[in-house]
């Protein structure tokens, strides 16, 4: 049954709200998303409604995230459909602010986690980071919230974001939920509708070639070149234009020569004109 969802679009009016909604026994909840909500962000928004009382979802595609040539202009928007799925899954209120709410002419204050966006995707997308921890930071400002969870699938946005909450003493439990699937392994993603004609077939290399590596490492391998290769290998055959393939320790996202315990394998490619990522934890 849909239940009754607050809307607030500035700044102001969601402190306002989430001041009264804190006052509910129990922790707060948010889900920040950029809309286009899909099966994976149901299940971020069913594991925080099971975990919290009062659930808030923050709708908001971040400008500042975007680089120039990227696709802010055509990143899909659904708002209607997200209305109704928030309301059908016991969400209390969406925080969806503009662009000119959350940016003032004079606005001039930049977050960055350096050292947690210095690889992987860092040097592909100059400066979108540094977009992510700012606007993140003040999603956290306005919602107030005890409790926020993140998707595994944007998992270097997800260590940045504990280590922002950790360092700035935001008292703040940053919570990572699996990946969630299609049921060929595709990662979902909003981007996913913008797959043309056989790229969607193509695209499936990626969870291809991070199950083949995961593979080779439950058999014994664990030198990361070999496990690269193994992705490198699927991607190549589907006409992928690769961005990077590493293995990383799964904390600092730095680079690993060899696992001894634990890493995430971490890849980005170009299926004709959209960018994909994903990734997948090697586990002993």
């Amino acid at each position: 049954m849909d239940n009754i969802v607050e809307i607030v679009s500035s700044p102001a009016e969601m402190r306002n709200l989430a001041g009264s909604l804190r006052a509910n026994d129990g922790p707060l909840g948010l889900v920040p998303t950029m809309g286009a909500l899909h099966e994976g962000h149901i299940h971020l928004i069913d594991r925080a409604v099971s975990e919290c009382p009062t659930v808030v979802v923050s709708i908001f595609v971040n400008p500042t995230q975007f680089g120039p040539g990227e696709d802010y202009g055509t990143y899909p928007r659904d708002y209607e459909s997200d209305i109704r799925i928030c309301r059908s899954r016991g969400v209390v209120a969406i925080y969806s602010p503009t662009a000119d709410a959350m940016y003032g002419k004079e606005f001039s204050t930049l977050i960055e986690v350096p050292s947690l966006a210095e690889g992987l995707c860092g040097p592909h997308r100059p400066g979108h980071f540094r977009g992510v921890a700012t606007v993140v930071a003040k999603l956290f400002a306005a919602c107030k919230p005890d409790r926020a969870y993140f998707g595994e699938k944007d998992y270097q946005q997800l260590i940045l974001i504990r280590r922002m909450a950790l360092d700035l003493n935001l008292g703040i439990e940053v919570i990572g939920c699996p990946t969630v699937r299609e049921k060929d392994g595709l990662a979902l993603s909003s981007r996913n509708v913008n797959l043309q004609g056989d790229e969607r077939k193509r695209a499936l290399s990626l969870s291809r070639g991070l199950r083949k590596a995961t593979e080779l490492f439950a058999a014994g391998e664990k030198e990361a070149s070999i496990l690269i290769l193994a992705v490198s290998q699927e991607l190549e055959m589907a006409e992928a234009k690769i961005d990077y393939i590493a293995v990383v320790d799964p904390d600092t996202l730095k680079p690993l020569e060899r696992v001894d315990i634990s890493a995430r394998i971490a890849v980005a490619a170009r299926i004709g004109t959209t960018r994909l990522i994903d990734n997948i934890p090697l586990e002993l």
